[in-house]
């Protein structure tokens, strides 16, 4: 079994409060259920312009685990109103 782990940090340059972090993280979560991943926000839910997300997802074969990630990742990279500050994907 292959468990991997992607840390994703989360720039919001445009919210203006909490509301505005919640609604695109809620967006962002919603379409990442397509890949049948677990996101948790790990760090920074008091500021609303940042946000740390851990994303786990768990298969036999690491190529798909890595398919995944990479899926992911892409989606991130496509947000709008969102920049990635930071990423470490592990794999156990």
């Amino acid at each position: 079994m292959i468990v991997g782990v992607l840390t994703l940090d989360l720039f919001f340059p445009y919210a203006h409060s909490l509301k505005d972090k919640r609604r695109i993280l809620h967006g962002f979560k919603d379409r990442l259920r397509r890949h049948n991943v677990a996101v948790a926000e790990l760090e920074f839910q008091d500021l609303w312009q940042r946000a740390r997300l851990g994303i786990v997802t768990v298969n036999s074969h690491a190529s798909l685990v890595e398919e995944i990630l990479g899926h992911v990742l892409a989606d991130a990279g496509n947000l709008e109103e969102a920049e990635i500050t930071g990423q470490e994907i592990r794999y156990a």
